[in-house]
């Protein structure tokens, strides 16, 4: 089980537990993923990640939703196994 954490701009958008499509994005050096939910896309993105750590699935479960004085975090839990990086 994988977790990464995205920053999300509003609180709201997002469950506890709501399952998420994750959108992957490219830059030169390495690549990127956006949250989707059945309602709305582009609610969190990731920073930025090493194309020999991408991801092999594009769903996962919000594990946690916290706020501080930068603005909201989401953790999701995105399960790989059975994957070839699982």
């Amino acid at each position: 089980m994988r977790k990464m954490v995205f920053k999300m701009e509003r609180t709201g958008l997002l469950t506890e537990g709501e399952e998420v499509s994750l959108s992957e994005g490219m830059l030169p050096g390495a690549c990127y993923y956006t949250l989707d939910s059945a309602r709305e896309k582009s609610l969190a993105m990731s920073g930025n990640i090493p194309f020999t750590e991408r991801l092999t699935v594009q769903k996962g479960t919000v594990e946690k939703i916290e706020e501080n004085e930068r603005g909201f975090y989401v953790t999701v839990c995105i399960d790989e196994a059975g994957t070839d990086a699982g």
